[in-house]
């Protein structure tokens, strides 16, 4: 069946796609967000290449190459995976991409050996909650400073 997008490694062609996927799946939590915190999470034209570098980073996109959402994942250690980055275009919430490029992220973790991946989400973001949970995360209690806000930290066996 054709969902009418497909996921596939990002490259330095989609940093633009990215940067407005990210901002504009973040911009209406920006007043919950701190300065520094919100621009750390959306990303700039001068810091999308470090993401790019040290994760691995998934678009979705359209048959037209449009990206409609994104997720990067990376090694912590040799037995956890990191997931940062995860957005959707509002658009197209609710309609199957966030699954994918978890499962997308999820499956290259594990063939890289890990048994669990980690992500970290603040309050505000309640309904990424719900579809972290529902998806087979679960807080581990650890809450860090993350730029003058609190973040909180979710787990995951790998089970592919």
């Amino acid at each position: 069946m054709d969902r009418g997008y497909s996921i596939r490694n990002a490259t330095i062609r989609d940093t633009d796609g990215i940067l407005d996927c990210l901002r504009l799946a973040f911009e209406p939590f920006r007043c919950f967000y701190t300065k520094n915190a919100y621009e750390d999470t959306v990303l700039a034209p001068e810091t999308i290449g470090q993401r790019l570098v040290l994760m691995q980073v998934y678009v979705a996109v359209t048959d037209t190459n449009k990206v409609i959402g994104t997720l990067a994942c990376g090694l912590v250690d040799e037995n956890e995976g990191h997931l940062r980055g995860m957005a959707v275009l509002p658009e197209w919430q609710g309609g199957g991409v966030a699954e994918a490029l978890l499962k997308a992220a999820e499956m290259v973790l594990s063939a890289r050996g890990c048994l669990t991946m980690s992500l970290d989400t603040s309050a505000p973001l309640q309904r990424a909650i719900r579809f972290y949970e529902k998806n087979g995360f679960r807080p581990t209690g650890k809450v860090t400073d993350f730029f003058g806000m609190p973040l909180y930290e979710y787990v995951k066996p790998i089970v592919v």
